[in-house]
């Protein structure tokens, strides 16, 4: 079988071929106790890119996992996992592939509730659905994908729906949070006291 042959499935878009991947990377992922976030497929010469976005489970989220809950060893496990799966299933991308598996970053819009709930005393930019567009901090987050969000925006804190966000991202920022702004939001339970 000639390369040309073996690759008839060039054809395929790839958001197909990552549909068709889905069902064999899902449970790889979760085995090892993670989440798969995002699937993406693209053609990078004769091979193809096979990108693999992990985050870690509800359960954790909502735990004192931290804003860094997937570290490098969670990164190489899940590398093993999902390679494993892959090769198991060869005829699914039939021929060469580079697998690429990474968390989230920074910039990730929260478009889930955990997501909201991982932000927790993070500052955010919001643009909701009517077009405002303004930055706030986060508070509490239902878990529920029909709940709200607690936001501080100008030093009252208000609810928004989540269907009511049309996009949400973390701002980088370089000082501490105002104490004042966290008080606000149920306290400093969520932040470390730096020790005098």
């Amino acid at each position: 079988m000639t390369g040309q042959q073996r690759d008839g499935s060039s054809s395929r878009g790839a958001s197909q071929i990552a549909a068709q991947l889905e069902p064999v990377v899902r449970p790889a992922v979760e085995g090892v106790g993670f989440e798969l976030e995002d699937l993406d497929v693209q053609q990078a010469g004769r091979r193809r890119l096979v990108k693999v976005i992990i985050d870690v489970t509800d359960a954790d989220a909502a735990s004192d996992a931290g804003p860094d809950g997937v570290g490098l060893d969670d990164i190489a496990e899940v590398s093993r996992a999902v390679s494993k799966a892959l090769d198991a299933d060869d005829a699914l991308l039939a021929g060469a592939y580079t697998l690429e598996v990474t968390s989230p970053g920074v910039d990730r819009p929260l478009s889930k509730p955990r997501h909201w709930r991982r932000a927790r005393l993070r500052l955010v930019k919001i643009k909701l659905t009517d077009g405002t567009t303004f930055t706030g901090r986060v508070g509490d987050a239902d878990t529920a994908p029909d709940g709200v969000v607690q936001v501080l925006r100008d030093a009252a804190v208000r609810k928004f729906a989540y269907a009511d966000v049309e996009r949400a991202v973390v701002e980088v920022e370089f000082r501490e949070a105002p104490a004042a702004e966290i008080e606000k939001l149920g306290g400093n339970k969520d932040v470390k006291k730096e020790e005098s």
